[in-house]
């Protein structure tokens, strides 16, 4: 069952999102359904990504690593 939903938005966004909703032939609630539908899923790559580089994928969650260790890094791999 679809129901009714009024949002409130900037006069200028509204007109972006209908020439975008016209450009890709679709309403706008399409659009807003497609978007809310999508939070909260993890967002897979739109292509597989090489071997060694998906084994690199999350090696550092957890890390609080900053520019100055990279710079470090960096300094230390070329000298």
């Amino acid at each position: 069952m679809n129901t009714k939903l009024t949002l409130r938005m900037d006069e200028g966004l509204i007109a972006r999102v209908k020439s975008e909703a016209r450009r890709r032939g679709k309403s706008v609630s399409q659009m807003t359904a497609e978007f809310i539908e999508s939070l909260g899923r993890e967002r897979e790559p739109s292509h597989p990504l090489p071997p060694i580089t998906n084994s690199l994928v999350g090696v550092l969650k957890g890390r609080r690593l900053t520019e100055k260790d990279y710079r470090r890094h960096l300094r230390d791999k070329h000298l």
